[in-house]
């Protein structure tokens, strides 16, 4: 780890400030790690987005919707492969709230959250995506005499 200095106007030392105690971020430094990591992680996807990603993509919507529930598990099914797990809420007799998180190519993780945040009757659809490398590794665990395999996940920033 390294140590750098800056130099920064006292308003935005300010801003800094009440941003970091509204967070709750004990100090300087985790506050400000937090906001570089976020403006890296940012650029990345902005900037062509390639490689894998760990992805949350959380929709609500109507399920009384016209064929609505199909077309969400069709699209679901056509997209299996990146997706690792969901959640299903019901929020009232009409509203649902769905949260899948997916892992896959950034590029089709984007393009299966903007088909199902489009669908008719999807509302407030949210992706947080989180760059990632993906690499497999053999360890022991405990007295195992063969070493088990592992996918590995690890945030680029």
């Amino acid at each position: 780890m390294q140590r750098i200095t800056i130099t920064l106007d006292d308003d935005l030392v300010e801003q800094f400030e009440e941003f970091r105690k509204l967070r709750g971020y004990s100090n300087r430094s985790e506050a400000f790690r937090d906001l570089v990591r976020e403006r890296l992680e940012s650029d990345r996807l902005a900037n062509g987005g390639e490689g894998e990603c760990l992805a949350a993509l959380t929709y609500v919507y109507n399920h009384h919707q016209r064929d609505l529930a199909t077309r969400m598990t069709e699209l679901s099914h056509a997209h299996h492969d990146l997706t690792v797990s969901t959640l299903h809420v019901h929020l009232s007799h009409h509203d649902c709230m769905e949260t899948a998180v997916l892992r896959g190519p950034t590029r089709r993780v984007r393009a299966f959250a903007n088909a199902a945040i489009a669908q008719p009757g999807v509302r407030h659809g949210k992706l947080y995506v989180l760059p990632i490398r993906a690499s497999e590794e053999a360890h022991h665990h405990g007295d195992a005499h063969q070493p088990h395999r592992h996918l590995h996940l690890k945030p680029m920033t």
